[in-house]
């Protein structure tokens, strides 16, 4: 069996937001498997679906830029080795000077971004260098999207630059694109309407919506209908049409835009390190195998 270490507890715990020992106990069932042990927990206790905060594990910032006619507009991310080195103004500074480069230039990949001018003349892979220099620490470029927009680009930053959006929205005023995007940033849904959510994801709820309804000992069409019904809630939580505004929970984002005659034509959110599984160091450990060697 798969030693189950305090960070794997540690990371389940905050996931689903439930205790320590069943955070072990469900890791110990599932062969220290984080996503098997989560699946469980939700099956058991109805522990919700990790949030995309819960899973940041690196660290760096966000960069947006949008064009002074709202159409063209990137969101980049920026990494870091140390929380430290992301607050630094010159690090931030370069993520907000790559994010403009992306937006007027149109870079294919991160590859090809490399060579993108910034403003300063220097090529971004040069700004990269020049500044793992200055502070010390590996810096990378991870990932970028860049939009041309349908109806006007709005670009909302939270947090110290960890969580940032990049939303089109036709129609309506600045004021509720501002909302719009403020609520993509603290709402974060995967997707914008139900039909754009992952046929792997759904279906991912749908078994964990089967295990938990087939506990209840009902009938089999009464367990259809409860499944059913739990994978309809579900894609209502994560996508952003569904969800209920964050200044206003008896209106949904769908009915929100309507009554502003808008609509969001697509939207970007980025919350760094996502995905990213950063290495958990135990520091004792360390010292000890030092002193034993």
């Amino acid at each position: 069996m798969a030693e189950i270490t305090a960070s794997m507890v540690k990371e389940l715990r905050e996931r689903t937001g439930l205790g320590m020992m069943e955070c072990k106990k469900a890791l110990e069932e599932s062969g220290g498997d984080l996503r098997k042990a989560e699946d469980l927990m939700r099956i058991k206790s109805g522990a919700k679906a990790t949030k995309a905060a819960g899973r940041v594990a690196a660290e760096g910032v966000i960069g947006t830029h949008v064009s002074a006619d709202g159409k063209t507009g990137a969101i980049v991310e920026l990494n870091s080795e140390t929380d430290f080195v992301a607050k630094n103004e010159e690090f931030i500074a370069l993520a907000k000077s790559v994010a403009a480069a992306i937006a007027a230039q149109g870079p294919s990949d991160v590859a090809g971004l490399a060579a993108a001018k910034l403003a300063s003349g220097q090529t971004v892979e040069e700004a990269r260098q020049a500044l793992v220099m200055k502070l010390g620490e590996n810096l990378q470029v991870r990932r970028f999207v860049r939009i041309n927009a349908q109806g006007r680009l709005t670009a909302y930053v939270h947090g110290g630059a960890k969580v940032a959006t990049l939303v089109d929205v036709t129609g309506g005023d600045d004021t509720l694109a501002k909302d719009i995007a403020m609520h993509i940033a603290a709402s974060k849904p995967v997707a914008l309407s139900k039909e754009q959510v992952g046929a792997e994801l759904i279906q991912r709820e749908r078994d964990i919506a089967q295990a938990k309804a087939a506990e209840s000992g009902k009938p089999a069409d009464i367990v259809a209908k409860m499944v059913e019904g739990s994978v309809q809630k579900f894609l209502k939580e994560v996508t952003l049409l569904g969800q209920p505004f964050v200044k206003d929970d008896k209106l949904s984002i769908e009915q929100l835009l309507k009554s502003k005659g808008a609509g969001v034509a697509q939207f970007q959110l980025y919350v760094v390190g996502e995905g990213i599984e950063k290495k958990q160091t135990d520091f004792a450990a360390e010292v000890m195998a030092q002193v034993k060697k």
